[in-house]
């Protein structure tokens, strides 16, 4: 079993600065680093102004190309934030008159990013005089070149990180580029491209030319960046609590509606979290089991009719992913529970490779094992050319798994053909001849570093007394959402009186738990092979979070649990 120890979130700022809302809910801002009481506004005039470095030349070129009836092409990305970014450049642009069309690398056969093959099938294709890249590029420099000897000028908008210099485009608007002055990094892809056209519309507007109303396409911006789980800086808050109000309120794509009726969830009560396990996976389905295409379509969909089929093949597709995922994850265990035996605990890193696994998904496996074992977890599957194994890599907090892998490649430098990403989650490349050689020097180098960085902390917000745990507590965390990465949802800890349990479905452990002079039920989802229940044993430490239990028409609160233990 995991180690984990229990730690209360420290103050950022301070509580007092909140006036009118109760003592708790002030210590949970303030553990949450919320400068003002300003950051609780989420109103569109308070987003950042658009003063992204090369943001003046990308809005020029394109001005220029939609005026003189150039061939635009959009190259995305086949990832959810990727699928967004994608429809939101061709919709406002098509509704400035363009011609536009798109194109995303299928990941199997082209890998990521705007490649020098990608380039020439946008020539083949389209015959573009304008590339314009959504959600990559920034380490495109072989592909840029390419486009510019094809004759075709190229924008990238990007958000990745480099290290590098920027390739030789024609603009690169991206805020982690060297020389940004914008203060959030925090936007997603789509973010990017958002802040790109909504200059663009003013300029066009302020000119009298067609232009295109760009608000009205943020339930695409909310989707990707939640999707890409981006970190929620108020920045981004605006951004995704504007655009889930347009879903609540039906005002947006035919797409996102028709994917949320298929999952069996109401639009008017859609939380930001919604976007990302409900919409999002079912975005990136068709990007990790066959082509984004599916997902591009489906939002750039006009109405119910034509995207509510699209829809049904992507929920279908996401059915699918999860088999195939599912399967890996039990092989990947069985193959652990080996490893275990032999050695009695868990090996620093977990490197796994197996010459059926679907390289489709392997990155959510990886997430999964490292979030089960709190281990940086790297997973292995073939690439078509047989010579070759692609990996997927997640890392735990303090094990930064993009720089460990570069330490790696600069140690034994035939060991890894190629790699990329940040700290929290990367690509990798190599020769399947290679992978024993790399699993080994790779475990070596996580194996040296700080033990206590293998004990899993779980934070929380402290105790709930029992006065507060009430729905109207619910209401206030919920108000003061969108919660997420790096403004995470509130959980609290505490020591409950047993007073009834049963098990659903022999997995999911249902307690119903003293509260003052009353009760209070909570749930633990697949609480058998999580956690030891002894019912025997009258009290139980928690931690969990709130939600509503609607039955039979009522609403009471429930406690969510996170953590069990005796």
């Amino acid at each position: 079993m995991t180690q984990i120890q229990i730690q209360k979130r420290p103050l950022l700022t301070r509580p007092e600065q909140f006036q009118g809302v109760p003592a708790f809910i002030a210590e949970i801002l303030a553990r949450r680093g919320v400068q003002s009481e300003q950051e609780l506004e989420l109103k569109l005039k308070h987003l950042l102004s658009p003063e992204l470095k090369g943001l003046g030349q990308a809005v020029a070129l394109i001005d220029q190309a939609i005026d003189q009836q150039k061939q635009i092409v959009i190259v995305g990305d086949y990832d959810a934030d990727g699928a967004t970014s994608t429809a939101l450049m061709v919709l406002v642009l098509q509704d400035m008159g363009a011609k536009v069309e798109y194109l995303v690398p299928d990941r199997f056969k082209y890998g990521y990013g705007l490649t020098p093959a990608i380039a020439e099938l946008a020539k083949q294709s389209y015959q573009p005089d304008l590339l314009i890249t959504v959600d990559n590029g920034i380490s495109s420099h072989a592909g840029v070149d390419t486009a510019q000897a094809l004759g075709m000028q190229v924008i990238i908008t990007d958000h990745h990180l480099t290290t590098k210099s920027t390739p030789c485009a024609e603009a690169v608007v991206n805020p982690n580029q060297l020389g940004c002055e914008f203060s959030s990094k925090a936007l997603a892809g789509v973010g990017v491209a958002f802040y790109v056209l909504a200059k663009l519309a003013s300029a066009r507007s302020q000119q009298g030319k067609s232009s295109s109303k760009v608000t009205q396409y943020l339930d695409l911006v909310a989707l990707g960046t939640y999707a890409d789980v981006a970190s929620l800086d108020y920045n981004n808050r605006i951004l995704i609590d504007a655009g889930l109000k347009r879903i609540q309120q039906h005002q947006c794509r035919a797409g996102i509606l028709a994917l949320l009726d298929i999952a069996g969830r109401d639009a008017a009560s859609l939380r930001a979290q919604d976007l990302g396990f409900v919409v999002g996976p079912r975005i990136n389905a068709a990007g990790r089991m066959e082509s984004m295409r599916i997902g591009i379509e489906c939002l750039l969909a006009a109405d119910m009719v034509t995207a509510y089929p699209i829809a049904q093949q992507l929920n279908q597709l996401n059915i699918e992913r999860r088999q195939v995922e599912t399967e890996m994850k039990q092989q990947a265990l069985s193959a652990l529970q080996h490893i275990q035996l032999e050695t009695e605990h868990l090996p620093a890193a977990l490197v796994m490779f197996d010459e059926q696994w679907h390289q489709g998904v392997i990155g959510i496996v990886a997430g999964r094992l490292k979030e089960q074992f709190h281990r940086p977890s790297l997973v292995f599957a073939p690439d078509e050319d047989g010579i070759h194994i692609k990996g997927s890599a997640r890392s735990i907090d303090g094990i930064h798994i993009r720089d460990t892998i570069e330490q790696v490649a600069e140690q034994y430098p035939h060991l890894v053909s190629h790699f990329g990403g940040h700290a929290a989650a990367a690509g990798l490349t190599l020769k399947k001849e290679n992978f024993d050689a790399f699993k080994i020097a790779f475990t070596q180098a996580i194996a040296a570093m700080d033990d206590d960085l293998f004990t899993a902390t779980l934070w929380t917000d402290g105790e709930l007394g029992d006065a507060d745990l009430h729905l109207g507590t619910l209401d206030w965390i919920e108000q003061l959402g969108p919660w997420g990465q790096k403004f995470p949802l509130p959980q609290f800890e505490g020591r409950f009186k047993i007073i009834d349990y049963r098990w659903l479905k022999e997995q999911h452990l249902k307690l119903k738990l003293a509260v003052g002079s009353h009760s209070i039920d909570a749930i633990a989802f697949n609480a058998m092979d999580r956690f030891e229940f002894n019912p025997m044993l009258g009290y139980v430490d928690l931690v969990y979070t709130l939600e509503r239990n609607v039955f039979n028409g009522n609403t009471s609160l429930q406690l969510q649990i996170a953590y069990l233990k005796q």
